[in-house]
């Protein structure tokens, strides 16, 4: 693997590609720094080796150019704490004043660059683009899992313009070092726990699994249509009816490899979608017609829990239930417990997914206490269902 650790860049410029796609509050405060804070190992040793960087990154979801709640500046202060140096900040990113900014660092200072995304050239991977922003750097590092999945300008078409000098950051290798770690060098008994509120988001990934674990938990949101299609009630429920037929085909497919495909056995419920919600428990498939399942209950709990606890691989993608709401965070805080005591107790190995596990396990505090928390949702979930991603071609290339 072509890590940084191979490069000393002293007096280079190295352009580098961060996430620094963080959830900001009204105010423009930084609600969750985990994406930056995981990219400084990478800018520090750079920096050390007497070089200066260039950061890009995208921020949110602009639409049709530059918008202030987009923009990047707002994280200036808070990076620049983090690095204990002045972040200089360049108003676009590839003007020929960021340019020249770019041109002028010397060793030891850095330049952060206005969100891509203020261009639809970045997410088109247009080649333009890729090459006025490679006008930065001598180097080009990748370090943004979160969105190495995108063959966007930035992760992979920029990559070609340095066709000896671009490596991973540190973050990059050690997302795929764990994810390498579950998806060719899982100790059994290996269990894959997925949940989130679609079936038709897991297909792929679940399909993949059943060649590979010894036991798929299936909660959250999806389990309802599983539930639907071995004929129960399942009330105003999360429901996918176009994928119902496709929940039996999952589960014929675990019976003959020989997975143990386990399902909710009770479910919590409520009379609306609201915190402040009339409770109750039922069996799964035995919902109310006005009431709706929103986590998992006490018997699916001890179940889960048990197959957890005796695993030696854990993947974990996907909550149980709603859990921002905390009245149905139970389910969810229940089995991070019990990936936790795997770890702990049995040895295990435990890959968080990214996004609402990652928030999960977070809310919880709970992140110091399993193996590895991954930052990409949507490329993880990739990389473990065999794709190649984007980003991590263009530096193997």
């Amino acid at each position: 693997m072509r890590t940084i650790d191979q490069f000393n860049f002293a007096d280079k410029k190295a352009l580098i590609r961060v996430d620094f796609n963080v959830p900001l509050d009204k105010d423009f405060n930084i609600t969750d720094d985990k994406r930056m804070r995981a990219a400084l190992p990478t800018i520090n040793k750079i920096l050390n080796d007497g070089g200066s960087v260039i950061l890009m990154s995208h921020l949110g979801r602009p639409k049709g150019g530059p918008e202030d709640k987009y923009s990047l500046r707002h994280i200036l202060g808070d990076l620049s704490r983090m690095l204990d140096i002045e972040v200089q900040f360049a108003e676009d990113c590839i003007s020929k004043e960021a340019i020249d900014k770019g041109r002028n660092l010397v060793p030891g200072q850095v330049l952060l660059l206005e969100n891509l995304r203020f261009y639809k050239e970045e997410e088109k991977g247009d080649r333009e683009f890729a090459e006025k922003l490679s006008q930065f750097g001598d180097v080009y590092v990748n370090d943004a899992f979160g969105t190495a999945h995108r063959a966007h300008a930035s992760t992979a078409i920029v990559a070609e313009f340095f066709p000896t000098d671009k490596y991973f950051g540190y973050l990059m290798a050690e997302e795929l070092k764990n994810a390498e770690k579950v998806n060719h060098g899982a100790v059994k008994p290996f269990t894959a726990i997925m949940g989130g509120a679609k079936v038709s988001d897991k297909i792929l990934l679940i399909e993949s699994l059943l060649d590979k674990v010894d036991n798929l938990i299936i909660g959250g949101g999806m389990a309802y249509t599983f539930a639907k299609a071995l004929g129960g009630e399942i009330g105003t429920s999360l429901l996918e009816e176009d994928r119902m037929a496709l929940c039996l085909e999952l589960l014929d497919k675990a019976k003959t490899k020989g997975v143990n495909l386990i399902l909710p056995l009770d479910t919590v419920i409520a009379d609306k979608f609201d915190n402040e919600a009339n409770k109750d428990t039922v069996d799964t498939g035995q919902i109310p017609a006005d009431w709706m399942g929103l986590d998992i209950g006490p018997k699916t709990i001890d179940l889960f829990s048990k197959t957890i606890k005796e695993s030696k691989t854990l993947l974990w993608n996907g909550p149980m239930g709603v859990f921002e709401m905390a009245n149905f965070e139970q389910g969810t805080r229940a089995i991070a417990e019990a990936v936790v005591d795997a770890t702990q107790s049995n040895g295990a190995f435990s890959l968080i997914g990214g996004g609402d596990s990652a928030a999960a396990i977070a809310k919880f505090n709970l992140e110091d206490q399993v193996s590895y928390v991954s930052t990409g949702g949507g490329a993880l979930l990739e990389y473990m269902e065999g794709k190649e991603l984007p980003g991590v071609k263009a530096i193997n290339e």
